[in-house]
């Protein structure tokens, strides 16, 4: 029989930590070991932790920016004679863009830098409307109005059937009404945006908004 020497103890302290088969001749690995296997899991809990916070952040995101405070940075007019409603995308609006009932968010073309300046287009039948809506504003149905609150500067977002609501105060506004205040803190009405469409079919503004954008000026 032959005697082979025995391992020293720093061999003995390296195949204590061994997991491998003898009969394959395999190195160990980081991936061997009970000690391994925590460390893969305390990995995956840390995997785990950063893609539950970047899904939190991805769903505030877009919440921040529909009750984002407009800020104006920009004391010029916002829309003048001729100027074009456009689009998220830049697309010019048509007249059969909306049916009756139906709301969307618009902008001047060119935009003048003051935060886009976001515009509500609804559309109505045209006896729908009351006598608050300024005369000569409207045109095929259409009214618009900023979309920026009177009272705190929020973005009206929401909608509760005829009225738009600011998320940030709860300030209601009926569109019918040439969005007069129906409910909350706002002091005066959104301002109204005189329009009307181009012999191309095109919805374009005749002047600017017919009150100051955002809160003051009352």
């Amino acid at each position: 029989m032959i005697d082979y020497p025995k391992p020293d103890d720093d061999d003995e302290e390296q195949g204590d930590d061994c997991s491998c088969d003898g009969a394959t001749g395999t190195s160990p690995t980081l991936y061997g070991d009970a000690r391994a296997e925590l460390r893969r899991r305390d990995f995956a809990k840390f995997l785990a932790t950063v893609g539950g916070l970047t899904a939190v952040a991805s769903l505030t995101a877009p919440l921040a920016s529909t009750t984002q405070v407009f800020e104006r940075g920009y004391n010029g007019p916002v829309y003048s004679d001729g100027i074009h409603l456009v689009d998220s995308e830049g697309e010019r609006i048509t007249e059969s863009r909306l049916s009756e009932g139906e709301h969307m968010t618009v902008f001047p073309e060119p935009r003048p830098g003051i935060e886009d300046a976001p515009t509500l287009l609804v559309r109505y039948a045209e006896s729908d409307y009351g006598s608050d809506i300024s005369e000569g504003f409207t045109v095929n149905g259409y009214a618009a109005f900023s979309k920026v609150c009177t009272h705190a500067g929020c973005m009206v977002s929401d909608r509760e059937e005829d009225l738009v609501v600011c998320p940030c105060h709860f300030g209601k506004f009926n569109v019918l009404e040439g969005a007069a205040v129906s409910g909350g803190p706002p002091g005066r009405p959104l301002p109204q945006l005189p329009i009307t469409v181009t012999s191309d079919g095109f919805l374009v503004a005749t002047g600017d908004f017919e009150g100051p954008v955002g809160p003051g000026g009352g």
